[in-house]
């Protein structure tokens, strides 16, 4: 079998490739994104004022946490900035590992005894992992070459061969 081919059907280098590295930059983007507006910006920016709900805060101290304002804020700053953050692939690995973390608390935290998935559409621990599983990927892998990650990689790689 043609070497390429076995390699595009069964896996390669990994992110070693373009082709791989085109398709971590499209999970990336998409996933922080999606983070960012699709949640993070909603509890943010809600009712016109800037702000987190007050149903945040409660939940927060449910869990047990310490001054919940301030960690109901670290969370809300969590999936907007750090989703920011991945989709441009700047600082990818630690703002997906607070993500991770974020993620976990609410899958196993706030969503404890929730079921992994409700058939019925109420609460569950689905979204929150849905979302877990790539930004574990991502404090891992990092961003990719398709970066501000891996432009500032080949600048220093530049700058250090000039030398």
């Amino acid at each position: 079998m043609n070497p390429k081919i076995k390699s595009l059907l069964f896996g390669g280098p990994g992110t070693g490739t373009p082709l791989s590295d085109l398709a971590l930059a499209v999970v990336r983007v998409s996933i922080g994104l999606l983070i960012a507006l699709g949640h993070g910006k909603g509890k943010l920016f809600h009712d016109g004022t800037i702000g987190i709900p007050e149903q945040l805060v409660q939940g927060t101290a449910k869990l047990g946490f310490p001054a919940p304002t301030f960690f109901a804020w670290c969370s809300v700053l969590a999936e907007f900035l750090c989703g920011i953050l991945v989709a441009i692939g700047l600082f990818t690995r630690p703002a997906a590992a607070i993500l991770v973390f974020n993620m976990a608390v609410a899958a196993f935290g706030a969503h404890l005894q929730a079921p992994i998935v409700s058939g019925g559409g109420g609460p569950s621990k689905e979204a929150a992992l849905l979302y877990l599983l790539p930004f574990l990927l991502f404090a891992f892998t990092g961003a990719g070459h398709f970066s501000a990650d891996g432009m500032i990689r080949t600048m220093k790689n530049h700058e250090q061969l000039a030398r």
